[in-house]
């Protein structure tokens, strides 16, 4: 009965923390905020906490509902105040501008030069005199904007006319054919079977991905084994 008792409360667990998680959003780990970060590992620990308490669940259970609902309406609040999301959240730190690299603003940012030199170096700039502007974003991130001489030459800066991108449609899976892609891509299965044995494939179990764009282009890739 206790191994039955610490399996219910570990499923129950993991659909709060489900339930907690889609009604906070989906973020990436590089977009949390620090509060967010220290919520998430609470609610964890007290998921965790949960699974094996046999003899008061509703104590952390209703912990876990409390935590997951006060981040929900701090992020509902942040959301419609400019206030509260600086306090909360953080607001971007100018570490560099004009080519002056301020010391103050780094201390502000928790950073040291040798830090700031390595985020410059994985963002591509060995040389600072080429920086023109440098941000400290409240995801721990330092945003870095070259100046006009050393950016990147774009279809714009030469002329050049160019035709718009569209998404891609993944109309074969692993062997499966999605119908909602190939819907989206006005297509019919009738056309795609066609387009496969002109492609020398005799059926959709044979290709790993099938992509389709815009000009109605198929584009296949066999499975490991199969048709190169």
């Amino acid at each position: 009965m206790e191994y039955l008792q610490i399996l219910g409360t570990t499923m129950l667990s993991l659909v709060v923390l489900f339930i907690l998680t889609k009604l906070m959003g989906n973020k990436q780990i590089s977009q949390l905020t620090m509060f967010d970060y220290i919520t998430g590992i609470t609610i964890g620990s007290i998921a965790a906490e949960l699974a094996t308490e046999l003899e008061e669940p509703d104590r952390p259970l209703l912990a876990m509902i409390i935590y997951g609902l006060i981040a929900v309406l701090i992020s509902f609040c942040s959301s419609k105040s400019n206030f509260l999301r600086g306090i909360l959240g953080g607001k971007p730190i100018i570490l560099l501008q004009n080519g002056v690299l301020d010391k103050k603003k780094l201390k502000q940012a928790k950073l040291d030069i040798n830090e700031f030199l390595t985020m410059a170096r994985l963002a591509g700039f060995f040389d600072l005199s080429q920086v023109q502007t440098a941000v400290f974003e409240q995801n721990g991130n330092v945003s870095f904007l070259p100046k006009a001489q050393y950016r990147p030459a774009n279809p714009n800066d030469m002329k050049l006319p160019v035709q718009g991108e569209d998404l891609l449609w993944n109309v074969i899976v692993d062997g499966n054919v999605m119908e909602r892609e190939l819907q989206l891509g006005e297509k019919d299965t009738h056309w795609l079977q066609e387009e496969l044995k002109r492609q020398n494939f005799n059926n959709p179990k044979e290709v790993f991905l099938a992509t389709l764009d815009k000009n109605g282009t198929l584009t296949c890739f066999s499975k490991p084994g199969e048709k190169p």
